[in-house]
């Protein structure tokens, strides 16, 4: 058992979410009981994650996604509501941490996409330093193997742009979630390809017209690794369980 002051102290001595500019609150969200027995992670606080983790006995959430985000009318109604309801009644700690969870060097979603595919850091890159870039260690530098190879480690089809004159892959960038905006940041740096979730209509043109393969693996498919990676490490820091619950997501 641990007191939450202390799990919420650790999270934010590890992820330094102050030094971020956020479009959410990082952090604890809504406050439950004050002692946490039982972590479950996940990538976002849907209802169907809530309710699985109410099934599975925890009193604390700690997600890449939460409840609160810039631009919302702050009405509770609805979904909101409902996912609102469901932790106040049981009395559970929501902690969700967005980018500083997408930038730790060691727990955040790019560093654990980085050790999932194999892939070696070389530097950061772009705003915040949440690109990554790093070389293939396994020798698969041709984009069409490198494009089977993520489909086969992330379980799901990806949206490659491959275009007929691609390099090979000797660097490749890659950003978690909806980082596709980050493409020109990634060729800049000198990238060979770019992976990250999700794909726009300016993307495709420049694959071709630069000769760096892209690919969008899926936003939940590509940060489904942070989140378990710390709670973790602050599970067994403070001695308490921790279990992820992997709510399936087509985006």
């Amino acid at each position: 058992m641990a007191q939450r002051q202390a799990l919420l102290s650790l999270c934010n001595q590890l992820l330094q979410p102050q030094l971020f500019k956020d479009y959410c609150p990082n952090g604890l969200q809504v406050e439950g009981r004050s002692e946490v027995k039982k972590i479950i992670s996940g990538v976002t606080a849907s209802r169907a994650f809530i309710e699985a983790a109410i099934q599975e006995g925890a009193d604390t959430l700690l997600v890449h996604h939460g409840l609160f985000w810039r631009g919302q009318d702050g009405s509770v109604t609805g979904w909101m509501k409902q996912r609102l309801a469901l932790l106040l009644a049981h009395d559970i700690n929501l902690l969700a941490y967005h980018l500083p969870l997408d930038a730790h060097e060691d727990w955040g979603n790019n560093a654990m996409l980085g050790k999932h595919m194999g892939w070696q850091t070389l530097e950061r890159f772009g705003d915040q330093r949440l690109g990554w870039l790093g070389s293939p260690l396994n020798g698969v530098t041709d984009p069409a193997a490198l494009q089977t190879e993520l489909e086969n480690k992330l379980g799901r089809a990806a949206v490659a742009v491959i275009p007929d004159a691609a390099r090979p892959v000797k660097r490749i960038a890659w950003c978690t979630g909806g980082a596709q905006s980050w493409f020109e940041d990634a060729i800049a740096a000198g990238a060979d390809a770019f992976v990250t979730g999700e794909i726009s209509e300016p993307q495709a043109h420049l694959a071709r017209e630069t000769g760096v393969a892209f690919f969008a693996c899926g936003h939940h498919a590509t940060e489904r690794y942070g989140a378990p990676a710390l709670a973790e490490h602050v599970a067994s820091a403070l001695g308490v369980a921790h279990q992820f619950i992997d709510i399936s997501n087509p985006a």
